[in-house]
């Protein structure tokens, strides 16, 4: 995995994108860019341009957040343990570069019964 240059990232990204990706942020329900994107394609990092998630993946959650039910391949997220908020949830990361994504939940749709609830801050959308 690659270390996050932050000095880059600060210019790479605006700042919420900084705030979400690096500082482990979130961004308010139904602001973000791609919580209601209904179109083809895929969701990439913002900060390396890994594939994550399949718009064939994406369900509307009612949460304002993108989610979907499952990444690209399992290999293109990483899960660790957040206790942040006095709360045990797991955190999504990018598997490439570390980037903060979001967190997984165990109640999504079948066939896999999750829901990768995302930041569209931390996702750059490539329409098919």
């Amino acid at each position: 995995m690659e270390t996050l240059d932050k000095a880059k990232l600060r210019h790479q990204l605006t700042p919420l994108q900084y705030e979400v990706c690096v500082n482990k942020g979130t961004e308010r329900p139904f602001t973000g860019e791609y919580w209601d994107n209904h179109e083809p394609g895929v969701y990439a990092c913002v900060v390396c341009g890994q594939e994550l998630f399949g718009a064939q993946t994406k369900f509307d959650s009612g949460t304002g957040w993108p989610s979907f039910s499952a990444p690209v391949q399992k290999e293109s997220v990483r899960e660790e343990v957040d206790r942040s908020l006095f709360m045990r949830r797991m955190e999504v990361e990018c598997s490439k570069c570390g980037s903060r994504l979001g967190h997984v939940f165990e109640d999504g749709p079948e066939p896999t019964g999750l829901r990768y609830c995302i930041n569209s801050a931390s996702l750059k959308f490539r329409p098919d």
